[in-house]
């Protein structure tokens, strides 16, 4: 009996520890004065499903789920303005991918551009961009079943994202969040940004309470 306890209080420590980091520029208030207007790329996706689909359907994939966590971003900020007033407004999807497009950037070059550059391009204080490394395809949903066995046979781990803010400006990281994924975290995509965006909530550098705590 103390044995089982000891497990699942071992695995709750692991999966507390490695579920989220964040990470916050000191010069936070000092570069974000003047942001207005911040613009969400797609993630740049790096899938593993163990040798399942050809190279070409994989960089299909990995671009498909790329642009899914766009959206789903952009559909949670969405939904928290509505519920509270954000000082900053998001750069409607659409109209980000069509200016991309009209310079002659797409999914597969974005990366050899600079945050200031694409921020430039894009007519924006900020961009939101990130990461994301997965084992199954999120978009399509995934079963959240658990039981204790999942960590010993690694089905529990789907992955993990990354978030990160970059100042228009400068280039310079401002905020990054980074997570793992696993059957707690949510069936979907727009389940997965739903669930880690209200655990960060609060240390979101726009959130106007947080400005205030930094000043208090």
């Amino acid at each position: 009996m103390y044995k089982f306890l000891f497990l699942i209080a071992f695995c709750a420590s692991l999966s507390i520890q490695g579920q989220k980091n964040i990470y916050e520029s000191p010069r936070f208030d000092e570069l974000s004065t003047s942001h207005g207007t911040l613009a969400i790329l797609p993630f740049l996706t790096n899938l593993d499903l163990k040798n399942q689909v050809s190279k070409e359907d994989l960089l299909l994939l990995e671009e498909k789920e790329g642009y899914a966590v766009q959206n789903a971003l952009e559909t949670y900020f969405s939904k928290r303005g509505k519920k509270k007033k954000l000082p900053v407004e998001f750069q409607n999807t659409k109209n980000t991918k069509a200016i991309l497009s009209q310079k002659g950037i797409t999914y597969k070059n974005i990366d050899v551009f600079t945050m200031k550059q694409l921020s430039e391009m894009l007519g924006v204080d900020d961009i939101i961009s990130g990461t994301l490394d997965l084992n199954v395809l999120l978009s399509k949903g995934v079963s959240t079943d658990f039981s204790l066995t999942d960590y010993f046979s690694g089905n529990a781990d789907y992955g993990r994202i990354g978030v990160k803010i970059s100042d228009g400006d400068t280039g310079k990281l401002l905020w990054k969040y980074e997570k793992q994924i696993n059957k707690k975290t949510g069936k979907n995509t727009t389940d997965l940004i739903d669930r880690m965006m209200k655990l960060a909530i609060r240390k979101f550098p726009y959130e106007r309470e947080r400005k205030r705590d930094r000043k208090n």
